[in-house]
């Protein structure tokens, strides 16, 4: 059986989808982007404060798992601009210890969601 993890604490899915699924103990997380879960508005100013409002969307799913980013095995950035890349390594990799980082693979792409300019999935164990 699988279950499904969904917190108010993150954006509500806007499509067929759900925030996360937990599947014994292994969490698959959908992408999150920038959106404010209480407003539902597009955090976009600058792409520091857009990939620190994903990455507090993704801290509220784990912490719904219960689960930190400790827990996180395998990351997936999908970003617009590879330009940004330097910008948004710095304020996802305050969010891990450099030394039991997940894996990860950064993937520019031709348009995400509402436009964004960055997406992240994780894979996370208990």
């Amino acid at each position: 059986m699988k279950k499904i993890i969904f917190t108010e604490n993150a954006p509500a899915p806007i499509g067929p989808y759900n925030q996360a699924v937990l599947k014994g103990n292994t969490l698959y997380t959908s992408g999150q982007i920038a959106l404010n879960p209480a407003t539902m508005e597009l955090v976009i100013d600058t792409i520091e404060a857009e990939t620190k409002q994903v990455m507090e969307n993704m801290k509220a799913v784990l912490e719904a798992a219960g689960m930190t980013f400790e827990n996180v095995v395998k990351t997936t950035i999908f970003i617009m601009n590879m330009n940004d890349f330097g910008k948004i390594n710095t304020i996802y990799g305050s969010y891990f210890d450099e030394k039991t980082a997940p894996a990860r693979e950064t993937v520019q792409v031709a348009c995400l969601p509402k436009n964004v300019n960055v997406e992240i999935s994780m894979i996370a164990v208990l």
